[in-house]
């Protein structure tokens, strides 16, 4: 197998992205995708924050956000609403957090540490550029197996204890991210009746800008 290396996206990448969609989210609607024209201007808008895994010269994931001053006293919002409708112009070069718009891979390409390489991409960009940390909103795909048995709000707290494992959820909490709410109609998502985790990673490394 090739090895698997994490570049910054290019021209080159956006057919192939907009496939990946497709292969990653069966459960998602259609309008819940993002297709080449979004990887385009995601591009154009913010190209250092959207990374892209290769395996040779195939992608086989990607790691796409942009910069944003998240109001955590009002942090309802839908996926497509907060993205600008996946083409990141509300991208604010001087936002404080870096929105985690969606990391995916491959199914034939999982358990090769993959994720984990994306996500230490991001943390390392928000490093670099000394900002508060990432939030994002998480699929629970998991809770498909629990629906009518329990709340989502109890499918959550369960696999934030350990007592259940989400397959995205529990990576997310591995790679050092809390649970801090709940997203109500966040996408259209079969598994999870559109819920979504508020999840947050602080960078620990942040420092308070001097004032001028």
């Amino acid at each position: 197998m090739d090895e698997v290396r994490i570049v910054t996206i290019q021209p080159e990448h956006f057919a192939a992205l907009e496939e990946l969609q497709r292969i990653c989210y069966p459960t998602l609607g259609t309008q819940e995708l993002m297709c080449a024209e979004h990887f385009a201007a995601q591009y154009r808008v913010f190209a250092e924050g959207q990374f892209v895994a290769l395996a040779g010269e195939q992608v086989v994931g990607q790691g796409s956000g942009f910069w944003i001053d998240f109001d955590f006293d009002h942090p309802q919002h839908s996926f497509k609403e907060i993205c600008a409708g996946f083409f990141f112009t509300n991208h604010d070069s001087n936002g404080a957090w870096y929105y985690g718009a969606d990391i995916s891979v491959h199914p034939g390409f999982r358990r090769r540490g993959i994720g984990r390489l994306l996500y230490q991409a991001r943390q390392a960009l928000v490093q670099r550029a000394n900002r508060r940390g990432i939030v994002a909103g998480g699929l629970i795909p998991g809770y498909a197996q629990h629906k009518g048995r329990m709340s989502v709000g109890d499918y959550v707290e369960r696999v934030a204890s350990g007592a259940l494992a989400d397959p995205t959820l529990t990576f997310q909490l591995r790679n050092g991210f809390r649970v801090c709410g709940l997203l109500e109609n966040y996408l259209e998502d079969s598994a999870s009746d559109n819920w979504s985790t508020l999840i947050v990673w602080e960078n620990l490394h942040y420092r308070v800008p001097a004032q001028a």
